[in-house]
């Protein structure tokens, strides 16, 4: 069996460069991009996001033209500071996180909740997207 190989028509280019682009002129440099799961339901889309050791009230959560951003920040104690680190992975300070979602959205019954360091964000689908069951009527011929 044969892996999939990323073809780039320039292969010095580094595999993140796309990430680079879309985040340049914001500060995630200074911080992180959370990992999101997006997934939909019939009537929603739900999206989660693991935030561990984020104070809920630290994060933003908006939604607009259907775009969903979620930003925040993540403290790092002082005491943190003075460790010298052999391996550092765990990604601390400011976040921002910005996506299109797609579907047609009304964010203004969106609905956000944090449980065991997991941010899970419910939106409800415009009842235009929503599937709808045509019955098939049999005509008299």
């Amino acid at each position: 069996m044969s892996s999939i190989i990323r073809w780039s028509p320039i292969p010095w280019l580094p595999d993140d460069l796309d990430k680079f682009i879309n985040g340049f002129g914001r500060f995630e440099s200074f911080g992180f991009t959370p990992p999101i799961d997006i997934y939909q339901t019939n009537e929603d889309i739900i999206v989660e996001a693991p935030l561990p050791a984020v104070n809920p009230e630290d994060v933003e959560v908006t939604v607009e033209h259907d775009v969903l951003t979620i930003q925040g920040k993540s403290e790092q104690k002082s005491e943190v500071d003075e460790k010298n680190y052999y391996r550092r992975e765990v990604r601390r300070g400011s976040f921002y996180r910005s996506v299109n979602l797609s579907a047609a959205v009304d964010g203004d019954k969106a609905e956000a909740t944090y449980e065991r360091g997991i941010l899970k964000i419910k939106i409800p689908k415009t009842p235009a997207v929503r599937p709808k069951a045509i019955t098939v009527k049999a005509s008299g011929k």
